[in-house]
């Protein structure tokens, strides 16, 4: 639907943001304002925003202070890198926080587990080595959690604070209150439920293992959040720097900013087109993969508009520049990459939305434990125990183990298997998808011009002589620098033959090539060249030239001394695990789709030999886009694989994206799984990973809200013991650091 005429979109950087349901927050307070909707992006940090012109986006940004959070409209681009710098600098600040919170929390943990480790007075080495981890290592929690009650709020970072605080603060003053600052003080090793004297216990260990356990958690969150602005920096990287511009019939070298709409500009071979323009002098193929994603290249001449960020594979071009900065189709890409993934919804994960309803009910529970022991004629210390208690044991000691757990032994083993699964919110989809989008180029097929087939007159099919067809055709070829030229000689090379030398090599723009070699006069080319030199092709070699056509291969004539001798076809060539690779994926309950580019006949011939019923043909990169959203509007969960910079926007905009790591940088940052190896059959054992790591995490969660809901009645009832509650937590840990490591059988 399209939007009303005056409204105008931006988008917002937003800082502050430490769970799914803060994105939720700010888009429900920037809804207040009439006319405005707003999508909130926790992974990207972004909001993508429709106001009207009566709204001014100082309006909003207010809003999103009001809210708790901090917003800033973004930087230009040649502020990309400061903040890539800032990104990793906070996380290596994160990192350091991590690795010093646990040298110092490992002992407080130990001594208080292990009676023999009890020396004397070691419960005050404990409070000197868990202070700085409650204080230092979770200040993030703190300020959260202070944020969040400013705005009537409570999310896991208040039940991690509040718990953190109530364990260290309670454990401080049964040292300086209690009897638990006497020498000799020990923890016994008691298993039993019964009632115990709050103030004669430390909970030290608690307060410092939840904040190592949470920052654990915290920093492969932000490890995978700064992954996801990568494929916008990826696809920046992927134009000219400088160019040749033509001016006062000069050739100067300037850098790409300083060319404008209307000059002149020189592309040599192996360099990128600067920018979208139309060729005023010379003939050339240029290399279209890392736009399109095909891998045959295209003959350009004069008349003819060229593309940025394209490399010319041929001859000298002059382009005149009609099109600069943002109006440039790479520049289309990155706009159309950024939408998709700002309009993907964020993902709340599963103790995000309990914490939502269980932090408010410790809260009240902890409040009613404390009326109803002061109601019952109890002592102060034996209520403000027992409700502390509550606070301490409904800490998510095993939570923050859960997903990071879980995560990081499935992602090794992953990255073992040639798997990149880049954060937990990518999981649920793994689950949900139905339906698998395959690009074609380079994830079917291999993405490279291969020599297929050779065809001789007939009489000449004995190996000898399709070898010296091959011999001679690569000899002329040998010069030219076309992509169809180099699959010729790189066929030549593999069948171990030898390379002839050539004299008197002219090269046709976009025709074929013809030389001298070894006394006959070859020509290699397309049927236009042949019959410049009237040299006519046999039926049979103009049958199988024309069948090789309609496939969507190319077809090229060898002929020497005025008689056609062959015809060479090359084309990209299938996966030989293709096939297998998507038999798995119907095992597995998905549909597969074949998705490209290129035209009809050829889609059709590839899903055929490969398995795959439906096929969508002759799609443009934003067409790829809107391919998957059709998909999706029409009741399907998409998964989409692919390689190339067309195919990053789709990526990004499907449930679920998985980037073969052979392909660009662009399209590997836009996934939310990557393939390592180029091999197929890794997408089906991908996905499977995912659901069984999925599967563990989801068992994790459930024994470690399990355990805090068994143990808060005893903690409310004033049976609380250290040790019991000591050990229970611990071996909560223990069950699901277990429960994760099965996924290192997976295979």
């Amino acid at each position: 639907m399209a939007a009303p005429a005056d409204q105008r979109s931006i988008e917002l950087e937003i800082s502050g943001m430490t769970c799914a349901s803060c994105a939720a927050r700010i888009e429900k307070r920037l809804g207040r304002i009439e006319g405005v909707t707003a999508t909130v992006n926790f992974a990207t940090e972004k909001a993508k925003v429709r106001y009207p012109q009566s709204v001014s986006p100082e309006q909003l940004v207010e809003q999103v202070h009001a809210a708790g959070y901090t917003a800033q409209v973004p930087a230009p681009p040649a502020a990309e890198t400061d903040r890539s710098d800032d990104r990793a600098t906070a996380l290596d600040r994160l990192r350091q926080r991590l690795l010093i919170s646990t040298c110092l929390a490992l002992p407080v943990i130990a001594m208080a587990m292990i009676p023999a480790l009890q020396f004397e007075n070691w419960q005050w080495l404990s409070l000197a080595l868990a202070g700085p981890v409650v204080f230092w290592g979770g200040a993030d929690f703190h300020r959260a959690a202070l944020g969040n009650a400013r705005h009537g709020a409570a999310t896991m970072d208040t039940l991690i604070s509040v718990g953190t605080l109530a364990a260290f603060g309670w454990s401080v003053y049964a040292l300086f209150f209690g009897d638990a600052g006497m020498p000799g003080m020990k923890h016994a090793f008691s298993l039993t439920i019964e009632r115990a004297d709050a103030a004669s216990n430390v909970y030290f260990e608690v307060a410092a293992g939840v904040i190592v356990f949470i920052l654990a958690g915290r920093y492969l969150e932000t490890r995978a959040k700064d992954r996801a602005g990568a494929a916008l920096r990826a696809l920046l990287e992927l134009g000219a720097k400088d160019v040749s511009v033509l001016r006062d019939g000069v050739d100067i070298r300037v850098p790409i900013a300083e060319l404008r709409v209307g000059e002149l500009f020189l592309v040599r071979p192996g360099e990128k087109v600067a920018t979208d323009g139309v060729v005023i002098e010379g003939s050339s193929a240029l290399d279209l993969s890392m736009l399109t994603g095909e891998s045959q290249p295209v003959d350009v001449g004069q008349g003819d508009g060229v593309v940025g960020a394209t490399v010319n594979a041929g001859g000298v071009l002059t382009v005149r520049a009609t099109r600069i900065g943002a109006d440039t189709q790479l520049a289309h890409i990155v706009a159309l990459v950024e939408e998709a993934q700002n309009s993907k919804a964020p993902v709340q994960r599963l103790a995000d939305r309990v914490a939502g309803i269980f932090v408010p009910i410790v809260f009240v529970i902890s409040a009613l434990t404390l009326a109803f022991w002061l109601f019952t004629g109890s002592s102060t210390a034996v209520a403000c125990g027992a409700a502390v208690a509550v606070l301490i044991i409904a800490c998510p000691c095993a939570l923050g183990l859960a997903t990071p757990t879980a995560l990081l032994v499935g992602t090794g083993r992953g990255a073992q298997l040639g798997i990149l699964i880049k954060g937990p919110q990518v999981l649920e989809s793994t689950r949900r998808i139905d339906t698998v989008v395959l690009d074609k180029t380079g994830t079917v097929t291999t993405g490279r011009m291969t020599l297929t087939e050779i065809i001789t007159t007939s009489g000449t099919e004995a190996a000898d002589m399709t070898d010296e067809l091959l011999a001679i055709a690569a000899a002329v070829e040998h010069g030219s620098e076309h992509p169809v030229a180099q699959a010729v000689v790189a066929a030549a090379i593999e069948r171990g033959l030898t390379m002839l030398p050539v004299r008197q090599f002219i090269s046709h723009g976009g025709k074929g090539v013809e030389g001298l070699v070894d006394g006959r006069a070859v020509v290699v080319g397309r049927g236009g060249l042949l019959q410049e030199r009237s040299i006519a092709l046999p039926a049979t070699l103009t049958e199988a030239k024309a069948a090789a056509e309609r496939a969507g291969n190319t077809a090229i004539a060898v002929a020497w001394d005025g008689t056609a001798r062959g015809v060479l076809v090359i084309a990209d060539a299938i996966k030989p695990t293709s096939a297998e690779a998507i038999s798995e994926l119907r095992r597995l309950g998905l549909n597969p789709i074949l998705l490209t580019g290129d035209n009809a006949a050829v889609a059709r011939t590839v899903a055929d030999r490969v398995g795959i019923d439906e096929v969508i043909a002759g799609v443009l990169p934003n067409d790829k886009l809107e391919a998957i959203r059709r998909l999706q509007n029409s009741g399907k969960i998409v998964a989409m694989v692919g390689d190339g910079v067309n195919d990053a926007a789709a990526i990004a905009a499907a449930d679920l994206g998985l980037a073969m790591g052979t392909g660009t940088d662009v399209a590997i940052e836009a996934g939310d799984i990557t393939v390592v190896r180029g091999d197929l059959r890794a997408v089906g054992a991908a996905i499977r990973l995912s659901r069984a790591t999925l599967r563990i995490i989801e068992g994790n969660l459930f024994w470690a809200f399990g355990y805090n809901v068994a143990a808060i009645p005893l903690a409310a009832a004033g049976l609380l013991n250290p040790m019991l509650a000591g050990a229970a937590m611990a071996l909560s840990s223990v069950f699901v650091v277990s429960n994760s490591l099965r996924l290192r059988t997976f295979g």
